[in-house]
């Protein structure tokens, strides 16, 4: 129990707190009096300080602290820190590694790119922020369209506070939207200008790749024809070496010969040896025979061209383009006109490297495979042609001329006007001339060993190559007649096309596959040959018009007409697979695993890729129309691997990317 008495000996609680607070604020007063005494005695103005108490108490306590050797040994050293130790002392590790990440060298402070837009970085991040993206407000919550009218009815003025409120706020909130949607769409133009800029220098790269590119095919060509210069040196002293060592075999030695004149019996003015070596006067020059050479390497410039560029543009002929082919991109071209001049071209360097001299008449149609042409004329001849023993150099050298000639012919530089090839560059060209035909030539093709033709004289003839003659005449006339004797109607030769056409050719084209022949005719008809029997075994009826040009590979033949059509025939049925009309007639056509190209009486090419089902032109009356001129019309197309030969009634020559 608590003694009453001693009560009083435990103060109570609440007299400390009294206390201890009467005790603080005594303190604090008198320490701000302390204070503001000495302030002013400090800062007061006085005419000698050392006479101020306060002063001297000061300056006593500094000098006694100045005399610690502590605080001596902290000075000295100070002094002899660098600022960097100093500033180490002074900031933690992480402060240091912040301040040292946020520098910016002097360089990129200069480089700094002026600034296009007048946005700043903080108005471009609350432009990006996803409430203002499509990405944001496809987290959006849609709201139906009743709700929205529920929502916004009690928006209607009704002059109260809280309507007027409300639509300022919804004011603001629009405004703040449509600065966004500008921020962002300036953000958006920055960029598309930017990447303007990036296409700008990549496509400036392109230009600079492409004409290293051309470069190299250029020295890729002219090394090849030096290989194939070399080979050729190597096979005429191969020859020549067995002719020596055949010679030397039939040769007597000098003991023979001694022993002969001491018989009496020796020759007389000549040797008999001499005599067996001059050909008889009835002996004909045997014929040389073709050597194929293909190309090592195919050009692939003209891939990285976009379709329709064109390439090219050379005066070949002064009149109308009658036939053209090349054996490949940027390799040579063959031309053929109504001014009875054949031309061989360099399809890299745009220049005339020879004329082919033989012919008495314009040639109608030629062909080149690798080095091996083939031309048949009106003069009712077929001649062949190994253009590798034409004499050109493709650096920009000249036959027959010397170096120091300043009239010498250069071939390398297309800038210069076109002048005539040097005489004789071709004359080693000719390998022999087929005749059998009566009248003009009008189609040819071969492969192989294996050369058809077709001739006004309305018959086709299978010639040997190797031995140089024909093998085979094949009658059209008798064929059709066979072919209409078999059949229960009464139509003559003309069973399709509605008129004649006495100005088209009676055979029109023509293509062989080893044994399998097609032919098209001025009757409207394909026939399919088997050159094994001599027989037709399937004719193609459809075309209204004669048929001028056709092609085939293992599926489909494709015909042109001057009945204004192309006809895609399915072999394995003989049935029409797709066909598509134009405007005018179809004079030269053909095709790739792509694309379709045709000349069909207009100043461009028709062109139809079979990939994207679409019809498109290519040629110069594109890009002339719009400046007002007017191209001649194109005769003759070639086409592979994407580039494209085309040959006008003027005697232009447009070489393409298609």
């Amino acid at each position: 129990m608590a003694d009453p008495g001693h009560d009083n000996d435990f103060p109570d609680p609440s007299s400390f707190d009294d206390e201890s607070s009467v005790i603080s604020t005594r303190g604090l007063e008198a320490f701000g009096r302390k204070v503001t005494t000495t302030a002013s005695h400090l800062m007061a103005t006085r005419t000698d300080p050392g006479s101020n108490p306060h002063y001297q108490n000061a300056m006593s306590e500094v000098h006694r602290q100045l005399r610690r050797p502590a605080l001596q040994r902290g000075m000295f050293s100070m002094t002899r820190t660098t600022p960097t130790d100093m500033v180490r002392s002074r900031l933690s590790t992480k402060e240091i590694q912040s301040r040292a990440l946020s520098y910016v060298p002097d360089e990129m402070l200069q480089n700094i790119p002026d600034a296009d837009s007048s946005y700043s970085l903080f108005q471009g991040f609350q432009a990006s922020f996803p409430d203002f993206t499509d990405e944001g407000k496809k987290h959006r919550r849609r709201v139906s369209r009743g709700r929205k009218l529920i929502d916004e009815r009690p928006t209607t003025p009704d002059g109260s506070p809280e309507s007027v409120q409300k639509l300022k706020k919804e004011k603001a909130s629009m405004m703040h939207q449509l600065e966004m949607l500008g921020i962002r769409k300036n953000m958006a133009s920055s960029e598309i200008r930017e990447v303007d800029a990036r296409i700008e220098n990549l496509a400036g790269m392109r230009r600079i790749v492409l004409d290293r590119l051309a470069n190299l095919e250029q020295d890729e060509a002219i090394l090849e024809h030096d290989i194939v210069d070399v080979e050729e040196r190597l096979e005429e002293a191969q020859e020549l070496a067995a002719e020596v060592e055949s010679v030397a075999l039939r040769t007597p030695t000098k003991t023979d010969e001694d022993a002969a004149s001491e018989r009496g019996d020796a020759p007389g003015f000549m040797s008999e040896s001499i005599y067996e070596k001059l050909p008889s006067a009835n002996s004909t020059p045997s014929k040389r025979k073709p050597r194929n050479v293909r190309r090592k390497s195919m050009p692939i410039l003209h891939e990285h061209f976009e379709p329709g560029t064109m390439i090219r543009s050379m005066r070949a002929h002064h009149d109308s383009i009658t036939a053209l082919d090349f054996d490949a991109p940027f390799g040579l071209m063959v031309s053929a006109a109504m001014d009875d001049s054949v031309r061989v071209w360099d399809l890299n360097a745009g220049r005339c490297i020879g004329v082919l001299e033989g012919h008495t008449a314009s040639v109608r149609t030629l062909q080149v495979t690798d080095n091996i042409l083939a031309t048949g004329s009106m003069d009712a001849t077929i001649r062949l042609w190994d253009l590798s023993r034409a004499h050109y150099d493709p650096q920009g050298s000249h036959f027959g001329k010397e170096e120091d000639d300043e009239d010498a012919i250069a071939f390398g530089n297309p800038d210069d006007p076109p002048v005539d090839p040097p005489a004789g560059s071709m004359s080693d060209c000719p390998l022999f001339t087929l005749q059998a035909h009566l009248d003009e030539i009008t189609a040819l093709h071969f492969r192989d060993n294996v050369l058809v033709s077709g001739s006004a004289d309305k018959t086709l003839r299978q010639w040997d190559l190797e031995k140089g003659r024909c093998v085979q005449t094949l009658d059209v006339m008798w064929a059709a007649a066979q072919a209409s004797a078999l059949s229960t109607s009464d139509d003559t030769w003309r069973q399709t096309a509605r008129a004649p056409d006495m100005s088209a050719d009676f055979v029109g084209a023509l293509q062989v596959f080893e044994s399998a022949l097609a032919c098209g005719t001025a009757d409207g008809m394909v026939r399919l040959w088997d050159l094994r029997s001599g027989q037709v075994h399937r004719s193609l009826v459809g075309h209204t018009g004669p048929v001028t040009c056709l092609q085939f590979d293992d599926v489909h033949l494709v015909t042109g007409s001057l009945d204004r059509s192309i006809r895609i025939w399915d072999l394995r049925t003989g049935s029409i697979y797709d066909a598509y009309a134009y405007e005018h007639p179809i004079t030269s056509m053909m095709f790739d695993a792509r694309r379709i190209v045709c000349a069909a009486g207009e100043d461009v090419v028709k062109v139809y890729d079979k990939v994207e089902g679409r019809h498109w032109d290519c040629g110069a009356g594109i890009a002339e129309a719009d400046e007002g001129k007017g191209p001649a019309v194109v005769e003759r197309v070639r086409m592979r691997d994407g580039y494209m030969v085309e040959g006008r009634r003027d005697g232009i020559v447009g070489v393409w990317t298609c």
